[in-house]
């Protein structure tokens, strides 16, 4: 079964449930031995395989035991900096010169022309 946002919560539960006790057995670990290396209850591992709500803390450490934790990434892809966010961590490029003469005319009167200074 493909998941999909038309599925209700308890048809979710169930085939993600499903599908850890899958990988389980495809480890060929037993629910204890899982449960043991993800560092929750075997109870709570029952529970999820049964259909039924666990922890998010659990989930994660039961994906983590069996791998499977970077597919997640694919679920949850990371958001995409906007426009703004890359303009300040790449800068501008420069698209002009100032010139040479700009830059001595500036050191000597220290940036500053006066009315009837100009040249």
């Amino acid at each position: 079964m493909r998941m999909r946002n038309e599925l209700t919560d308890a048809t979710a539960l169930h085939e993600l449930g499903r599908r850890i006790a899958r990988q389980r057995l495809e480890r060929d670990l037993t629910q204890t031995e899982l449960a043991r290396e993800a560092g929750v209850d075997r109870t709570a591992l029952q529970r999820l395989e049964g259909g039924d709500s666990v922890t998010l803390t659990t989930l994660l450490r039961l994906l983590r035991a069996l791998g499977l934790l970077e597919n997640l990434e694919t679920a949850v892809p990371a958001a995409r900096p906007g426009p703004i966010e890359l303009l300040e961590t790449q800068g501008r490029p420069r698209r002009r010169a100032r010139g040479l003469e700009i830059h001595r005319h500036e050191r000597d009167t220290g940036g500053w022309t006066g009315w009837g200074d100009e040249q």
